[in-house]
């Protein structure tokens, strides 16, 4: 006969179980498409995991203090099963927490390189009390992150060859601090060039559009049925809506910053730094593709998305079928003197791109004599944001806000 505090036991066995086979995705890389919203969300989520296992520990342990009957081989194998699952799991949660002083230190460090010791002071005195204080607190990891009620408006932008897209443009509150112009943030949301929709950046233009900028964000046509270079065109055919209805949305066109994640990174590059005269101020790139031809060759392992699959369907071909259009759709190669201030954001446990190729367009950008700040999360898989009160998003956040107030500050 199983008694009420066996089952008690074997109930807290199995959650401490759960709680490993979730804590092991932050340092096991997803195998499969499916499995990867467990390497995304299993760091981002690691504070609550490290509670859980605690309290399970704790309780494991009271309950072997009691005093009850019946102590045999069962309770004994069963709690010891408890306590090793429990204290695997406190360590494995424990990671991204402890990394997290240096990993803050190291950004601002990269800041203050990038736009100067004092980039802070040099931001507007309106602005500068609208930012977050702290580049990760608890508070804002168990209450989330500020996410103001502000409702887009939709509008349709014609291509050239007729194709309607679609645009959410969110305009500061009434009572913003910014002049009566506001700089503008335009957003371009991943998919592999293949899914996606304005909507999916909502929580950040959302965000940023209670900070006093105006966000738009676009569309663009999907592979396979359209391939590159429509997706560029499609971006700068938005572009150039925004330029030329600034004075209907009190948006300053000399104060526009574009910010991408994953192939909308990689498309916010390009158009900012193919586009001689761009009226792009500075862009922002999460985690997007640099080299496509060396992500082709030399993908993640494991590579869950299938990189060769998504290049082919976005390409039309490999590297050896199409190598200058594979060269003309790599930012890499596109590097200049010149080009707008770069904040780039990888996540060193990417298996969607790898954080390498960042850093290599990274110190590119440095050579060109460009001004460019890369910050490298070390626990964070490809689309960390996608936990948006994560620790991962709350620095990137942190420090997304601090250099586009400082780009896109009045001219004095």
């Amino acid at each position: 006969m199983v008694l009420p505090w066996q089952l008690v036991e074997w109930a807290i066995a199995a959650l401490a179980a759960i709680a490993l086979f979730l804590s092991l995705w932050i340092v096991v890389p997803a195998p499969t498409f499916l499995l990867l919203p467990l390497g995304v969300g299993a760091p981002e989520v690691s504070p609550f995991l490290l509670l859980g296992q605690g309290l399970l520990l704790a309780l494991a342990l009271v309950l072997r203090g009691a005093k009850v009957r019946d102590r045999g081989r069962s309770r004994s194998f069963v709690w010891f099963l408890t306590i090793g699952f429990s204290a695997t799991g406190l360590v494995l949660s424990s990671l991204p927490l402890l990394q997290l002083p240096a990993t803050v230190r190291r950004a601002e460090a990269q800041m203050q390189s990038g736009l100067g010791a004092n980039y802070s002071s040099q931001i507007s005195a309106q602005v500068r009390p609208l930012l977050r204080s702290h580049p990760f607190t608890l508070e804002d990891l168990i209450r989330g992150l500020p996410e103001p009620a502000i409702a887009p408006q939709h509008q349709t932008v014609l291509t050239p060859d007729g194709a309607a897209l679609a645009l959410d443009i969110y305009q500061p509150p009434k009572f913003s601090t910014q002049p009566d112009l506001h700089p503008a943030i335009v957003t371009i949301y991943g998919g592999a060039w293949r899914q996606g929709e304005p909507a999916a950046t909502a929580r950040f233009s959302t965000y940023m559009a209670a900070q006093g900028y105006t966000v738009v964000a676009i569309d663009y046509r999907h592979a396979p049925q359209y391939r590159f270079p429509t997706q560029l065109e499609d971006v700068q055919t938005a572009l150039g809506w925004v330029r030329d209805r600034a004075p209907d949305y009190r948006i300053d066109a000399n104060r526009i910053a574009l910010v991408g994640w994953s192939a909308g990174a990689h498309l916010a590059m390009l158009s900012a730094y193919q586009t001689v005269g761009s009226p792009v101020q500075a862009v922002v790139n999460y985690y997007g593709p640099v080299n496509l031809s060396a992500g082709y060759y030399d993908p993640p392992v494991p590579d869950p998305i299938d990189t060769r699959a998504v290049l082919d369907a976005f390409l039309g071909g490999s590297p050896a079928q199409f190598p200058e259009l594979y060269q003309q759709a790599s930012p890499i190669f596109s590097i200049r003197s010149g080009l707008p201030p770069t904040l780039l954001i990888y996540g060193q446990r990417d298996h969607v791109v790898k954080p390498s190729y960042g850093r290599q367009l990274y110190e590119q950008l440095q050579v060109s004599g460009n001004l460019a700040v890369l910050i490298a999360i070390p626990w964070a898989e490809h689309a960390f944001d996608a936990v948006f009160r994560g620790p991962s998003n709350q620095i990137a956040l942190y420090y997304t806000e601090r250099f586009l107030a400082w780009a896109l500050r009045p001219n004095p």
